[in-house]
């Protein structure tokens, strides 16, 4: 069966692992004499690596089994006419598996499973996710109308390791819809890569007061790094403050420099406090050539830059272009609106920057027919 682009997102993160129930055991055994020391200790490293090893199998053959169950009864009740007693066949067929085998099985678990048939149709897909993301993950992602986020919160749990919580937490935050946001401003064939940021920034965990500076909020994310590198993305790790750059006997101060190991490059991000100016244009790309030249290694790709503001005007952002030049601009936000206030302001947002995707796409098509 093909895939759809979701799909083929996902299972692009899935490590395959063999059918073969032996070379999975043997590979933690090798593993395990090569690392050689203590008797106690490469034993105990072979017993604790076999129960992990165990858990995923036990939560790959649950979720395949929810997965098969909801299929049945998706093709064989909710599909057929049944004259609008399905939802009384599901019942009893709860109460029965109830019975037969106690909790986990009553009707409201069962629709889970139809929704996850539903929702995941690849059984393949399903048997390889099954090893790396648990039942109570998929059960969290249901809610999530949309295939492609879907397929994003899938490869974040897969890539960041993220837990139930941690996962629900991104999915009410709008992750994905910010990612999209922030990727809306980079055009294809920009020198920023996609995927790297998320615009608006949620920085509420940092409680600061109704007013502050900026130094107060590179105070405040210095205290609470942790929090913000979850927030930022996977693989940042923090470099320097105020790094120094010095020209012709001046000083310049960058507020922070980050490298990104998915990226293999540095990050230089600066905090305003205040609407974005197109002045801060300049000052960045200052900034990104004076590392590019400094403190860039051989093997790694130019540094990009993250300008970080408590109000921008995307359209003025747009109008710019400064993807060009790798800097992007991002609102960020110390405090948050009641969760149906968010949703509402991350979904006007998103619908914006879809907008203006859409009106630069058919631009670039304008553009092709003219040449021809």
């Amino acid at each position: 069966m093909a895939r759809n682009p979701d799909e083929a997102q996902i299972g692009a993160t899935v490590r395959h692992q063999s059918d073969d129930g032996l070379s999975p055991f043997r590979a933690i055994a090798e593993s395990v004499s090569a690392e050689g020391g203590d008797l106690v200790e490469r034993v105990s490293a072979l017993i604790d690596q076999a129960q992990s090893f165990a858990a995923a199998q036990v939560n790959a053959t649950l979720t395949l089994r929810n997965w098969y169950i909801g299929r049945m009864i998706d093709v064989a009740v909710l599909h057929e006419d049944r004259a609008g007693h399905d939802q009384e066949v599901v019942a009893s067929l709860g109460r029965q598996l109830t019975a037969r085998y106690g909790r986990g099985f009553e009707r409201a678990n069962l629709y889970r499973m139809v929704q996850f048939s539903q929702a995941f149709p690849d059984v393949e897909l399903v048997a390889s996710l099954g090893r790396q993301v648990s039942w109570t993950h998929f059960k969290t992602l249901l809610p999530v109308s949309s295939p492609e986020a879907r397929a994003f919160y899938v490869k974040e749990t897969i890539e960041r390791r993220l837990g139930v919580r941690d996962l629900r937490r991104a999915i009410e935050r709008k992750a994905f819809e910010r990612r999209e946001i922030a990727d809306s401003q980079i055009p294809e064939g920009s020198a920023v890569p996609l995927d790297a940021f998320r615009d608006p920034m949620l920085l509420d965990m940092l409680g600061l007061a109704d007013t502050f500076l900026e130094r107060d909020l590179e105070a405040a994310l210095r205290r609470d790094m942790e929090s913000f590198l979850l927030e930022v993305g996977r693989g940042w790790a923090f470099v320097e403050r105020q790094k120094r750059m010095t020209f012709d006997g001046d000083d310049y101060y960058l507020d922070l420099l980050f490298y990104s190991r998915p990226l293999r490059r540095l990050i230089a991000v600066e905090l305003k406090v205040g609407k974005f100016k197109p002045s801060y244009q300049g000052q960045m790309n200052f900034y990104l050539k004076w590392l590019d030249r400094h403190e860039r290694q051989s093997d790694e790709n130019p540094p990009i830059g993250l300008i970080l503001c408590t109000a921008a005007s995307r359209d003025q952002i747009e109008l710019l272009e400064m993807h060009k030049d790798g800097i992007v601009v991002a609102e960020y936000w110390t405090a948050l609106p009641p969760k149906a206030e968010l949703e509402a302001k991350i979904r006007e947002i998103y619908r914006e920057a879809q907008e203006r995707l859409a009106r630069r796409q058919l631009a670039a098509g304008g553009d092709d027919d003219s040449d021809e």
